[in-house]
């Protein structure tokens, strides 16, 4: 029988949006971990706002709010408000009722600086991280680092002339050599530097975003955007591991760490670098050209585990491609090196959020 068309609607609906969003729907069990992880940062918050004065936005709405702006590729502040005014499902995951006003756009852009000054997105990382440490997700000897090139938000038509150009002896290259960056700079992005990672490729404006992950799950661990450079990798990839793995003196009895890393760490001072931390370097090798730069020993090369660490290396390119596919890191659409790491960090909070409500559904099937 054919159904009529009601001209008038309800005045009032007695359905609550925690009804409407289904049992099943990823975004409940992404809730959850993001809920965990913000009560660990609650004490964070408390020293980031004054106790008197006119309540701003809550710190942890506009954290999911951000969230949802990567999981689901809303380009812009003012397409997520336009979001959060009709989508039912984007106001349960923030924390707005129905009858709730969405925030201005300005004011909400405003706070989300505060976020960047309080570097928030490196708590929220940590913090996630805890809740799969609980969940016993993570690897604690096998790591792997890797690092990919984020667009700029900048033409390269903009770069001029520097108006005082480093002098010979004073440059950022080997031995003061006066590089391409040190004579020219963005007009609209200072922080971005011409860089291009393959030798085909074209160099446009950009910079680089680090990442160590652990073997076993495939979750990033920490991190790091920083100015693109050709060492810049390498340097980073020390950083990130001294930031994670203990040092030496501090792992228990038979506690061996592994790093697998492509050709683009293959060099001496970095390899020398991780034997100095008692980490086994799993390096790839140059087996056509620069050979000159392998720089590991016979008996590194004999370790059985190398060929386990390059296997399980290609899993953080799932990181970079997932961030990149349609999302923010395609080209960043914020300026600055502060801004952009700030943003890179919570790309990856949003993949690992991802990355583990996969993984604990699937065990929960299986069992």
């Amino acid at each position: 029988m054919r159904g009529t068309e009601r001209g008038e609607s309800g005045l009032f609906s007695y359905v609550t949006l925690e009804r409407r969003v289904p049992a099943s729907h990823p975004l409940r069990g992404i809730r959850v971990l993001v809920d965990r992880a913000l009560v660990r940062l609650d004490g964070e918050f408390s020293t980031m706002y004054s106790r008197i004065g006119r309540p701003s936005i809550a710190p942890e709405k506009l954290l999911r709010a951000l969230l949802l702006q990567v999981l689901y590729s809303i380009r812009s502040e003012r397409q997520l408000m336009e979001q959060l005014d009709y989508n039912l499902l984007f106001r349960w995951f923030v924390g707005l009722e129905i009858d709730d006003s969405v925030w201005n756009v300005t004011v909400f852009t405003k706070n989300r600086e505060r976020m960047i000054e309080g570097e928030v997105s490196q708590g929220l990382l940590s913090a996630v991280l805890l809740e799969a440490s609980t969940k016993q997700l993570l690897s604690e000897e096998h790591f792997t680092v890797d690092g990919t090139l984020i667009q700029a938000w900048a033409s390269a038509r903009s770069f001029r002339d520097k108006e005082e150009p480093a002098k010979p002896g004073q440059g950022s290259g080997g031995r003061g050599e006066v590089l391409l960056r040190d004579r020219v700079e963005s007009k609209t992005d200072a922080d971005a530097r011409l860089y291009k990672k393959g030798t085909g490729d074209k160099s446009v404006p950009s910079y680089l975003g680090h990442a160590l992950m652990e073997n076993r799950n495939g979750l990033v661990v920490a991190a790091e955007a920083s100015q693109s450079s050709s060492s810049a990798e390498r340097e980073l990839a020390l950083r990130l591991l001294d930031r994670v793995v203990a040092q030496p003196d501090k792992r228990r009895a038979g506690f061996c760490i592994t790093l697998g890393a492509d050709t683009g760490y293959q060099e001496a001072e970095f390899a020398q670098g991780l034997r100095e931390r008692q980490i086994a370097p799993h390096l790839s090798q140059y087996e056509k050209g620069n050979l000159g730069k392998n720089s590991l020993t016979e008996q590194e090369l004999a370790d059985e585990r190398r060929l386990i660490s390059q296997r399980k290396r290609k899993l953080i390119e799932r990181a970079f491609g997932w961030s990149k596919l349609d999302r923010p890191l395609r080209q960043v659409k914020l300026r600055g090196l502060k801004t952009v790491d700030w943003l890179y960090r919570l790309t990856m909070v949003a993949y690992n959020l991802v990355r583990i409500h996969k993984i604990t559904t699937i065990q929960a099937s299986v069992r």
